[in-house]
């Protein structure tokens, strides 16, 4: 196997990442893919920055031990807290995912906007650094999605209580009169349907999937990583607690996924 064949390695803590893995598989139908649903220890959000960081490491060095030839971080959590400690510690490229506040930024008409995301984002100085520069003239709403994710992790994304939940999370952002939505949350685009029924239809939603299926794309090309082979992809997804919620949300895909359950 040459070093292009190899995969690329994603891991989230849980399975909302999948929706960053979705937008590179679309992007990037050849690729053979390893991804880590880190279940166990969701969510991220509400640990400490060592904690985040000692997980990401524990995720990339397993996946390192698989020969993946690059990492996506697909939690905003983990990059926000830990991806300057992973490139400054493994020789790997690495891919992160961020709130999308520039966009929003750049796009808003009446110069509010809203985040919604995890504790662990929030707190976070890469965050906070970017906020700064990039919405400097710009009321930003930030709301903690406290709840969301272990809903999600649960099966239950289309719950009452999950629609209860998100209305009173997103009821700080309509009554400010966002017109831009960010999702600082990977798991968070699996409730974009929710979302919708809930806030305005002028109200733009912005989630980082597809800029991240960009740049691993230009990463890839840019270190001559990408799999020109045309066979159908390996694509492995591995769980540590919980595996439902995770082959219902893939189940689309069929039987070209293999989701298995594993100690990580």
């Amino acid at each position: 196997m040459t070093k292009a064949e190899r995969p690329i390695g994603l891991f989230d803590s849980g399975i909302g990442g999948t929706s960053i893995w979705q937008e590179i598989h679309a992007l990037l139908p050849h690729e053979h893919c390893l991804y880590l649903a880190d279940s166990r220890y969701a969510p991220y959000g509400e640990k400490s920055p060592e904690e985040i960081i000692k997980l990401s490491v524990k995720n990339t060095e397993y996946l390192l031990e698989q020969g993946c030839k690059i990492i996506v971080v697909a939690c905003n959590t983990a990059t926000t807290n830990a991806i300057s400690y992973l490139r400054g510690n493994y020789d790997v490229p690495f891919i992160g995912i961020e709130p999308a506040i520039r966009p929003a930024a750049l796009n808003t008409r009446n110069k509010t906007i809203g985040i919604l995301a995890t504790q662990g984002t929030l707190n976070s100085t890469l965050f906070h650094d970017a906020t700064q520069s990039l919405a400097r003239d710009i009321k930003v709403v930030e709301v903690v999605g406290k709840g969301l994710v272990p809903l999600i992790e649960s099966g239950a994304v289309t719950s009452k209580e999950t629609r209860l939940l998100l209305k009173e999370h997103l009821a700080p952002m309509t009554e400010a009169q966002i017109d831009y939505l960010v999702l600082g949350c990977s798991h968070y685009p699996y409730l974009i349907p929710l979302i919708r029924e809930l806030i305005s239809p002028e109200i733009v939603i912005i989630d980082s999937g597809e800029a991240v299926a960009r740049q691993t794309k230009a990463v890839l090309s840019r270190n001559n990583l990408l799999n020109t082979a045309k066979d159908a992809p390996d694509l492995k997804f591995l769980i540590n607690a919980a595996p439902d919620a995770l082959r219902s949300i893939l189940h689309a895909h069929g039987g070209r996924i293999t989701i298995s359950e594993v100690d990580f």
